[in-house]
């Protein structure tokens, strides 16, 4: 999960508190719930990039249906809760109702707060409010969360951001040109890992990853009818491999290294991975850091919460050998959605920047900014992606085991174990 989101990367969780059901909660009334399974968390959870969103109840119970590419992307609908996403694809038996609360952008803040009440939120309540409400209906046994991605310190989007707007702009400008961008002009050099999140902003996003959980935690305890549910924390897998395909080193006789690269740099774009070769590496540093936050907070949870049924389910490896550009075809076969912006807030994107100008790219990078709805599909999981994180989730769902790694093979066969 993902605004949201991706790649196309958060913390699925699936909490079994131990125990018997609350004092106030009579046996008959337990037995009547239907049974739900939940999704909390950010866009790497909501379905961010796997389309067909669903209406967003906002803070005031009104369900938002799209409203427009020019909308404020503070809409709830902009939470991009998909009917494609993992949750729904997961092979869950016993579960009689699935209930998918998590909003792209999502940060540990709106777990427990309303998300409009901070800067860059959306209008929808507190994910635990709106589970709250679900917990009066249903009887929680699967809880589904996606978080870490975004914090106080840093969100996924302006990560993805940074190194896909340095490499635009330095292979459509020379060193000496200044480059216009809205949010200042824009380094040229390949990322690296300081530059997308430092050790002193990991330990932060941990802790507050961790808070927000634990706030979980304790509220399922408090909702849940016959206090017995499961959770897994979900990491985050990355959409780009560790290298590209050969196919996109070069065109023109042109690598990355050298000082402008239309053609490679049209190329990269159209296949989806607008990229560095040498950011690749800073990237996997990054989610890969992602992934101990999360196996962290399932650390200290499980010692603080020792009766209740914890799972860490690690994806890092789900989606390997169909990353963005890792097979030549790109991104047709692949399991994340490519890079792809639009020139204003028309509905249409742009599939190819070949033959633009530096003055047409920096008016499409732009829109991304000011409609960021018109972009924060761009590298999540897609529909494809997400069915094999729903084969993840189901394998978490039913192992007894404590921590499981969700793996793709060469052809294509999932394990969890």
């Amino acid at each position: 999960m993902f605004r949201r989101t991706a790649i196309a990367a958060a913390i699925l969780i699936t909490v079994a508190l131990v125990g018997g059901p609350p004092a106030s909660a009579a046996p008959a009334q337990v037995a009547s719930l239907p049974t739900a399974a939940v999704a909390l968390g950010d866009s790497f959870v909501s379905g961010e990039g796997a389309g067909a969103y669903a209406p967003v109840a906002d803070v005031n119970g009104v369900a938002q249906n799209f409203p427009g590419w020019s909308a404020p992307n503070s809409n709830a609908y902009f939470c991009h809760r998909s009917a494609n996403a993992s949750l729904h694809q997961a092979n869950l038996p016993g579960i009689q109702a699935r209930f998918n609360l998590a909003c792209s952008g999502g940060r540990p803040y709106d777990i427990t707060s309303a998300s409009n009440t901070r800067d860059k939120g959306r209008t929808v309540k507190s994910q635990l409010d709106q589970l709250r409400a679900v917990g009066q209906t249903h009887d929680i046994d699967l809880v589904l969360i996606g978080l870490g991605s975004n914090n106080s310190s840093f969100t996924f989007g302006d990560v993805a951001t940074k190194c896909a707007n340095r490499f635009i702009a330095d292979a459509w400008t020379g060193w000496w040109e200044f480059w216009a961008y809205l949010g200042g002009p824009v380094e040229q050099a390949p990322c690296a890992s300081g530059d997308l999140a430092t050790d002193a902003q990991m330990a932060a996003a941990a802790a507050e990853t961790t808070t927000a959980i634990r706030a979980l935690l304790t509220t399922l305890a408090e909702i849940d009818a016959d206090g017995q549910h499961r959770v897994v924390f979900q990491d985050y897998t990355n959409p780009l491999p560790f290298d590209l395909n050969s196919a996109y080193h070069k065109a023109d006789g042109r690598d990355d290294s050298r000082d402008k690269f239309r053609d490679l740099g049209a190329v990269r774009y159209a296949a989806g991975c607008p990229i560095h070769r040498a950011s690749l590496s800073a990237g996997h540093i990054f989610s890969g850091n992602l992934g101990n936050l999360v196996r962290s907070a399932h650390t200290t949870l499980s010692a603080e919460f020792p009766g209740a049924d914890l799972v860490y389910l690690n994806v890092q490896r789900a989606f390997d050998g169909a990353r963005l550009c890792e097979n030549t075809g790109s991104p047709t076969g692949t399991l994340a959605t490519p890079i792809r912006l639009m020139d204003g807030p028309t509905g249409s994107f742009v599939t190819s920047l070949s033959g633009k100008d530096k003055i047409a790219i920096q008016r499409i990078a732009n829109a991304c900014v000011t409609y960021f709805q018109t972009c924060q599909e761009s590298w999540h999981p897609n529909a494809a992606g997400h069915a094999v994180l729903g084969q993840c989730l189901s394998g978490a769902a039913a192992t007894a085991n404590r921590t499981v790694a969700c793996v793709r093979s060469g052809n294509g066969t999932i394990t969890v174990s």
